[in-house]
C-alpha cells in the first residue's frame, strides 16, 4: 500500500489493441436511447400505463421502466466501481488476512458478514465479489458473501422495517445469513474434495505478516495524489466492464417483462400454498429485478397474499438466480460448473426456508 495510488499509467481507461465488446455497446447505446425518450416526455410509469392502448405506448412505457430502473441502480453501479478501485489498491495479504487464510467455517462466517454491513445494491456487490475472488478469497467466502448481501444492506434493512416491519426484517435477515453460511460451508467441502475447481489466486500469508503493524507502516509510507485517485479509478471503471455489460442486459430484459407483465396481478394469486410457492420462485427467476425492486414486491407477498415464506423465497431465489450473478461467477471464475452450483445448492434451501415460513 506504499503505492496505493500511482500515477496514472501511459495508457488509457481502454487498451489499445482489444476486441470490440459488441455486447456492452449495443446494450449501453439502447439504454442510453430509451433512457433519452422518457426525459424527453417526463411522465411515471404509473401514468404510462393508463395510456397502454396508445399506438406507441409500449416503447414510450418501456422507456419510462428503463429511465426507472437506471435512477434506482445508478449509485450502487458508482459505489461498486469505487469499492473495485479501494479493493485493487489493497495488498492481496490485507484482503486474505481479513476473510481468513483457509477455507472453512470461520472465513465464511467473516465473508457472511462483511457482506451483510456492506451497503450496496446486488449489481454493486457483483463487483466486489468478483474483485474478492482476484484477491485470493475462496469460492465458498465469495459465495457466501453474495448470497448474503445483495438486499442486506442498511438502506434495504431500513425499507424492509417501513414495509414489513421490524420482526419479520430481522427473521429475513438471520434466515439469510444462515443460508449464506450453509452454503458457502458446502462450496468449501466441495472445493477440498476436488468436484469443484479451487481459486488459483489463493495465496497463503507469510509467517511474519502482521495486519495492524503493516497497515501502520504502509498508511505512513502511502502518497496518495489526485493523479493517482484517478488513474485508480480509470481501473476500477475498466475492472467493472464484466459486470456492467451483464448488468445492461439485465436493465433491458427486466424493463421489457414489467411492460408485457403484470407483477401486481402475479403477487395476487402467489398464495401460502405449495402452488403458490413454486410460483413466486419460478417468478423471481424470470423477472430480474434489482435489490430495491425486489423490496417492494417481497413485502406485497407477505402483507397482501399472507404468504411470508413467498416474500422470502422471492427476495433469496431472486438472488440465486440472477442470470446477471450466473454469468459474472461463471466469468469470474472461469467455471460453468461453480455457477450452476450457486443455484443448485441456494434453492432447496431458500425452498425448505420458505415453506416452513409459510406454516408458521
Amino acid at each position: 500500500m506504499s503505492d496505493c495510488c500511482p500515477p496514472p499509467a501511459p495508457q488509457s481507461c481502454h487498451p489499445q489493441k482489444s476486441r470490440i465488446d459488441y455486447l456492452f455497446w449495443s446494450t449501453l447505446l439502447a439504454v442510453v436511447i430509451f433512457y433519452g425518450l422518457a426525459l424527453y416526455h417526463p411522465v411515471s410509469s404509473q401514468d404510462a400505463t393508463l395510456h397502454a392502448h396508445d399506438s406507441d405506448a409500449t416503447v414510450f412505457l418501456l422507456s419510462v421502466h428503463i429511465q426507472e430502473m437506471v435512477n434506482t441502480l445508478w449509485w450502487g453501479v458508482l459505489l461498486g466501481i469505487v469499492m473495485i478501485a479501494l479493493l485493487a489498491a489493497i495488498p492481496r495479504e490485507f484482503i486474505i488476512s481479513l476473510l481468513g487464510t483457509k477455507p472453512g467455517v470461520k472465513g465464511v462466517l467473516r465473508a457472511t458478514a462483511a457482506g451483510v454491513l456492506l451497503d450496496l445494491c446486488s449489481h454493486g456487490i457483483l463487483m466486489v465479489g468478483a474483485k474478492l475472488y482476484e484477491r485470493g478469497a475462496s469460492i465458498g467466502q465469495v459465495m457466501a458473501f453474495l448470497i448474503a448481501s445483495p438486499w442486506n444492506s442498511f438502506s434495504l434493512t431500513l425499507i424492509l422495517i417501513a414495509l414489513i416491519g421490524l420482526p419479520w426484517t430481522l427473521i429475513f435477515v438471520a434466515l439469510s445469513m444462515l443460508i449464506a453460511i450453509s452454503v458457502g460451508v458446502l462450496f468449501d467441502a466441495l472445493t477440498a474434495n476436488k468436484v469443484l475447481p479451487a481459486n488459483p489466486h489463493r495465496r497463503d500469508l507469510p509467517e511474519d505478516f502482521h495486519f495492524w503493524p503493516e497497515l501502520r507502516r504502509q498508511w505512513r509510507d502511502a502518497h496518495i495524489t489526485l493523479a493517482g485517485s484517478a488513474a485508480l479509478l480509470c481501473q476500477g471503471l475498466k475492472d467493472s466492464r464484466m459486470v456492467l455489460r451483464w448488468l445492461l442486459v439485465g436493465i433491458l430484459l427486466a424493463s421489457l417483462i414489467r411492460t408485457f407483465v403484470d407483477t401486481n396481478s402475479l403477487t395476487h394469486y402467489f398464495g401460502a400454498s405449495l402452488v403458490g410457492l413454486l410460483l413466486t420462485m419460478l417468478a423471481a427467476t424470470i423477472i430480474e429485478v434489482c435489490s430495491e425492486g425486489s423490496a417492494p414486491i417481497a413485502a406485497d407477498l407477505l402483507n397482501r397474499a399472507q404468504a411470508p415464506g413467498n416474500g422470502f423465497a422471492f427476495l433469496m431465489a431472486g438472488v440465486a438466480t440472477d442470470y446477471t450473478e450466473v454469468m459474472v461467477v461463471k466469468e469470474t471464475t472461469a467455471s460453468w460448473k461453480i455457477a450452476f452450483f450457486m443455484p443448485l445448492l441456494t434453492l432447496p434451501q431458500v425452498f425448505a426456508v420458505a415453506w416452513l415460513l409459510n406454516q408458521a
